[in-house]
């Protein structure tokens, strides 16, 4: 549900009550990220709606990873961070099995000054560089990378040979 609806107000209503906190801003990201967008990112609203965006990364070079991402503004964007989930299955310490991704920058350090830009770049570090002490995902997981990195890159490969592409 997007979240104009969660919200109960439209996306139109929302904008003509508050057009510098939320649509403007939105509007400018959007055109930043369309004119110099992050190399192997690209992203863009879901239709007309500026609070449903989709993106896709690149996985990084080296890393088993290439996907999609999936972005729902919050009305009180960019004050609280968007939810940002994976569409395609990931085998990734910081990524959950509902695709939710588990990144300080979109929890405790989330700031109005991030852009979009910024969040897809620092989720493509993310695959490169996993996390693990704040992994989401079973101890397994966070083991087979802590442990068995070989084991856990193949078996990612296999994910997104399977999954993403």
């Amino acid at each position: 549900m997007s979240a104009s609806k969660r919200s109960g107000c439209t996306f139109n209503s929302f904008c003509s009550l508050y057009p510098g906190l939320l649509c403007l801003g939105i509007q400018r990201e959007l055109a930043e990220i369309q004119s110099s967008p992050p190399h192997g990112i690209s992203a863009q609203p879901n239709g007309d709606n500026l609070y449903e965006w989709t993106a896709s990364i690149l996985g990084p070079e080296g890393s088993p990873y290439e996907g999609g991402v999936f972005f729902v503004f919050d009305p009180a964007y960019p004050f609280k961070p968007p939810r940002i989930t994976f569409k395609t299955r990931v085998y990734h310490p910081n990524v959950n099995s509902q695709g939710g991704i588990c990144i300080d920058l979109l929890k405790d350090n989330w700031s109005p000054a991030l852009t979009i830009s910024k969040v897809l770049l620092s989720i493509s570090s993310l695959l490169t560089d996993p996390n693990p002490s704040t992994a989401l995902f079973p101890c397994r997981l966070r083991h087979h990378y802590m442990d068995d990195r070989e084991r856990y890159e193949r078996t990612a490969r296999e994910w997104t040979k399977k999954y993403a592409s």
